[in-house]
């Protein structure tokens, strides 16, 4: 946005929050106090935002709805450290913390409701787990800025997300949501809310379609099924099931591109989910959760110089999960969590691997943690999980970390954690050949198998303060990440491979550190109003390539969300992440800065309650994304919800 421009909108919207707050009733500061948010994810145990080990963002459902994102990746622009695509020749939009973009992104674990979404097919990528979910669906979105491995195993090596989707009680009814705009915005959903206290339903599909990214090659679109069921089994018990499809459908490749030509990539996810807790006394509970994931990739093209070679990346994978957790309070002081977990994956492709054998990876993981209070204003987090894989053996993630609330609403944290990341099934066996009339003509990813595990030694400091009679909470975290045998791909002579005699494999090619400081505030100034604000300044000596260094970048996002009069809001988000190197090509990239407006009017419709919203998406120039001839362009368009 030109700079004139931006700051007559922020003088406007100014105007708007003086207003807001010259015509709402004033306050007392009980009104914002609200109860210490409690995480779920973080250590396994229900924990206070003080309590946890380590940083946490929470996305609640008000910046969710007031941020007229469209998907969660977009969302991931609000917490500190994370660069965000909304490319889907990246196969889907995503995020990264601490590390570059690339296709797959990998390095962090995405869940929803504790269930594992990364895809196995995509060496791990983030993309489609982030697609699992409408919007209208999640009631929020917690985000462990750190290596949660001693939680989560090798996935969440840098990190973790998990997606909580709303309680059944909240989503009975009928829900009818549309939206319709410029660059092809066609999105819908119905969702169907039933039952009573000893069974609660919720059946919700919805589709989100648009043009795709200016410069991209094709449309792109999203269509969602899901079905959640709770059933009070009796005084002690609840069952949950859940089970859903996805399909993500996107033009990507160039034209004149042989060995990346145009086509409709598609990405078909489906699941089935079982959870059964019992609580077996007010100090202890037994949890259960069993799970099934597949995915069929489809992705193939036609080589422009011999018509008779598909030129094919497509196959299927699955994962299935066992997992039981049993949770403890030995004493007034002591906390315990601990359990078990079995998983396999399995991928079968033969344009990837050669062989229409089936790749397993089984897991076995035994996992702890302890929450101990050593004094009232002392508290001690120490857990390790311990993972055994029939491809990489044997490893162990620990984490102590220790809080020290030292006044009222004021806590200094600070502590380690030891994560590792196994090669994928892709990155161990791959052995990509290309035959024509049944001769070799060349050979690209041919992987000897010689990878170890990347690993991370993680140190930081934090400090949370809790401040409701100034009306706003700050939480600082001081890192410092040490990644040895990062996984990159490097060629090789392979006589007989065809074309050069040259393929590539993957190695460990890489040691770097990262380090720097990151911070997350809100504050609510005035009554109806809030300011979210999220920054990051990283130093990195990771290389993009052999030649181009990381060095420093920054990033950035801030949220101011307002309640106007006559039942009038509006949500402003900006974002900006400093200039580095493409993900998807070796080439410069410009900083990124983006301003997104929400407005959004209560109403009621055949005496229903409704909303009509207004969305203006990027409100400056097009920006390059993934890409330098990707941009993501200015938009608007306007949502209409109705309740029944």
């Amino acid at each position: 946005m030109k700079p004139r421009i931006q700051s007559t909108v922020l003088a406007v919207f100014c105007g708007l929050g003086a207003v807001a707050s010259a015509q709402t009733p004033a306050v007392s500061e009980k009104d914002y106090l609200d109860e210490v948010p409690v995480v779920l994810s973080v250590s396994r145990l229900p924990q206070r935002l003080d309590e946890t080990p380590g940083a946490v963002t929470l996305i609640d459902r008000q910046m969710i709805r007031m941020s007229g994102a469209r998907d969660v990746a977009d969302l991931l622009r609000l917490v500190p450290g994370f660069r965000v695509t909304n490319s889907f020749e990246s196969n889907t939009p995503q995020g990264s913390y601490h590390t570059t973009l690339s296709d797959y992104s990998n390095h962090i674990q995405v869940m929803v409701d504790g269930r594992s979404v990364y895809s196995t097919y995509l060496q791990g990528s983030t993309g489609p787990g982030l697609q699992t979910v409408a919007l209208e669906d999640i009631e929020r979105i917690e985000v462990y800025r750190g290596s949660n491995s001693a939680a989560y195993g090798a996935r969440a090596f840098l990190g973790s997300i998990n997606i909580v989707t709303r309680d059944l009680a909240d989503t009975q009814g009928v829900l009818a949501h549309v939206a319709r705009g410029g660059n092809g915005i066609e999105d819908q959903m119905l969702r169907l809310g039933w039952g009573d206290e000893r069974a609660r339903f919720r059946l919700s599909a919805d589709g989100r379609n648009d043009s795709g990214l200016t410069g991209a090659s094709g449309s792109s679109r999203v269509q969602r099924v899901n079905l959640r069921a709770d059933l009070r089994a009796g005084p002690q018990d609840v069952v949950e099931l859940r089970t859903g499809q996805s399909l993500i459908d996107a033009g990507v490749g160039f034209a004149g591109d042989d060995e990346n030509n145009v086509r409709t990539r598609r990405i078909d996810t489906s699941f089935v989910q079982l959870d059964w807790r019992r609580s077996l006394d007010a100090d202890q509970d037994l949890a259960f959760q069993a799970s099934h994931t597949v995915e069929h990739i489809r992705d193939a093209f036609v080589y422009t110089p011999a018509p008779s070679l598909l030129v094919d990346f497509s196959g299927q994978s699955s994962n299935s999960n066992l997992m039981l957790q049993h949770t403890v309070r030995l004493n007034p002081a002591l906390r315990l969590v601990w359990g078990g977990e079995l998983r396999r994956e399995s991928v079968v492709s033969r344009p990837l691997y050669n062989t229409d054998a089936r790749f397993n990876n089984d897991f076995a993981r035994l996992f702890t943690n302890v929450e101990w209070r050593l004094h009232p204003d002392l508290l001690l987090n120490a857990g390790a999980l311990m993972e055994d894989s029939s491809q990489s053996g044997s490893h162990m993630s620990p984490r102590v970390m220790l809080n020290w609330r030292v006044a009222e609403g004021h806590t200094l944290r600070g502590g380690m954690s030891r994560a590792f990341r196994p090669p994928s099934n892709y990155e161990k066996y791959a052995n990509v050949r290309y035959f024509i009339g049944g001769v070799l003509a060349d050979s690209t990813d041919v992987a000897r198998g010689g990878m170890r595990s990347e690993k991370v030694l993680a140190r930081e400091l934090g400090y949370l303060a809790e401040l409701p009679e100034h009306r706003l909470s700050f939480d600082l975290r001081l890192f410092d990440e040490h990644v040895t045998g990062l996984v990159g791909r490097e060629s090789y002579d392979l006589p007989g491979s065809g074309r050069d005699n040259k393929a590539f494999d993957f190695v460990n090619d890489e040691d770097f550190r990262i380090h720097g400081h990151e911070f997350q505030l809100r504050w609510k100034p005035w009554a109806g109003g809030q300011l979210v604000y999220a920054y990051a300044r990283v130093d990195s000596t990771q290389f993009y390539n052999a030649t181009f260094q990381v060095g420093h970048y920054g990033t950035q996002g801030l949220m101011w969300m307002q309640q106007l009069p006559a039942g009038l809001e509006f949500g402003l988000t900006y974002s900006e992440a400093d200039a580095g190197r493409y993900p998807g090509w070796d080439a410069a990239m410009p900083a990124v800065r983006r301003t997104d407006l929400r407005l959004a009017k209560a109403l009621r419709v055949a005496g229903r309650p409704a909303e009509l919203a207004l969305v203006g998406q990027n409100l400056g120039s097009p920006y390059p994304d993934f890409r330098p001839e990707f941009r993501y362009p200015q938009r608007a368009f306007v949502q209409l919800k109705v309740e029944h």
